[in-house]
């Protein structure tokens, strides 16, 4: 299962962490972890390279991390966002993605 965890500082979204695989289809062929890493690499190439803020990321197979370092209210539009595009996927795929928000 994919998991996606989202990381809250009072009303903001100050990050996100996608782990995991959908185990749906054989490696190379599983949509599910196309659309959310697709969706998750664009956010996190959204929020630092076209709007420009701070922040540390890192990427691996199955996992990938994007903790904002200076204010975030930038990319709160692009945050919620991705949440609300994965929270419907969820509902779609509730066997193979499970969203979570976590209060930091």
């Amino acid at each position: 299962m994919i998991e996606v965890k989202f990381f809250k500082a009072g009303n903001q979204i100050i990050g996100f962490e996608a782990n995991g695989h959908s185990m749906s289809a054989p490696h190379g062929e599983d949509i599910i972890c196309a659309f959310v890493s697709s969706a998750c690499l664009m956010a996190a190439n959204t929020v630092t390279e076209i709007i420009g803020v701070k922040a540390d990321a890192a990427a691996e197979n199955g996992f990938l991390k994007l903790m904002i370092k200076d204010s975030a209210y930038k990319a709160q539009d692009i945050l919620n966002g991705l949440k609300l595009h994965l929270s419907e996927l969820q509902k779609d795929y509730p066997n193979n993605i499970n969203v979570i928000i976590s209060e930091v």
